[in-house]
């Protein structure tokens, strides 16, 4: 075996060791006492309201997406500025323009977003223009 894995392998032999001891302490040394307070889905002192499977608008996975997109725009961007400056001129200009396509595309994500008001936390707001939650569905090619 190669000395140059070695930490990696002993880097996750004991890690997965960490892990082992603590889910088996947890198992071990935790209550046991089912109380229908720990059953309950939110347990921080407030009384829950309503059921914790009950519906929610489609905006927090919007939000969690343009969340999880902003994140990975940031890891491609900084592997690619660290090595910008040091690469060849041919490089520096191909790289530049395919960013600039890039970023035009995330920019364009954003626009639509803000556009149909994924971004906006009005309940009363629906993601299709002129309807609230209340308002009855319309059929396919129905209204304006």
């Amino acid at each position: 075996m190669d000395s140059g894995y070695l930490g990696l392998l002993m880097l996750v032999l004991v890690a997965g060791l960490i892990s082992v001891v603590m889910i088996l302490a947890s198992t071990i040394l935790g209550p046991k006492k089912v109380t229908p307070y720990k059953e309950s889905p939110y347990e921080c002192g407030v009384q829950p309201i309503g059921s914790a499977r009950e519906r929610f608008p489609i905006k927090f996975y919007l939000v969690a997406i343009l969340f999880v997109l902003f994140d990975i725009e940031i890891v491609f961007l900084w592997g690619w500025m660290a090595y910008f400056k040091h690469g060849s001129p041919a490089f520096q200009v191909f790289s530049f323009i395919e960013v600039l396509i890039y970023m035009s595309t995330w920019v364009l994500g954003y626009v639509y977003a803000i556009r149909v008001g994924a971004l906006e936390w009005d309940d009363t707001v629906s993601l299709a223009k002129g309807t609230t939650p209340d308002a009855e569905p319309q059929a396919v090619g129905a209204g304006s």
